[in-house]
């Protein structure tokens, strides 16, 4: 069974940064793509940043600029170095990787296999 586990959340002043992690249960490049989700209370699960094996990067335009998706094969981890917070990035973010297969990993539409638990951002004045 595969496991994702998420950590690196937590409270920080807008303007600060916070690096989430995911390690995964099984080896990263069993998961052609990768992604971090983030949910708000009220509001649908978006999609914030997926990261293909290939090392393609996509990122919501809401985010473009100010956050970093990576990967990491060799420990099994993916990344995600947030800069520049602001309090519209609160949320809760969760990891996702899918099993099959694709040549792309679009924002909409990511065909997700395995989530994590989720962790807590909280941006604040």
């Amino acid at each position: 069974q595969v496991q994702l586990v998420e950590s690196g959340g937590g409270s920080v002043q807008i303007g600060g940064s916070l690096r989430l992690a995911c390690v995964t249960s099984t080896r990263a490049n069993r998961h052609p793509c990768m992604a971090w989700f983030r949910q708000s209370p009220g509001k649908e699960r978006e999609a914030v940043a997926t990261h293909h094996m290939d090392h393609t990067r996509i990122y919501a335009d809401s985010v473009q600029g100010r956050f970093t998706i990576s990967r990491d094969l060799d420990k099994n981890t993916l990344y995600l170095q947030m800069d520049s917070l602001r309090p519209e990035d609160t949320a809760m973010y969760y990891c996702a990787a899918n099993a099959n297969w694709v040549n792309y990993c679009p924002l909409q539409g990511l065909e997700v296999d395995y989530w994590g638990q989720g962790t807590q951002v909280t941006v604040s004045s």
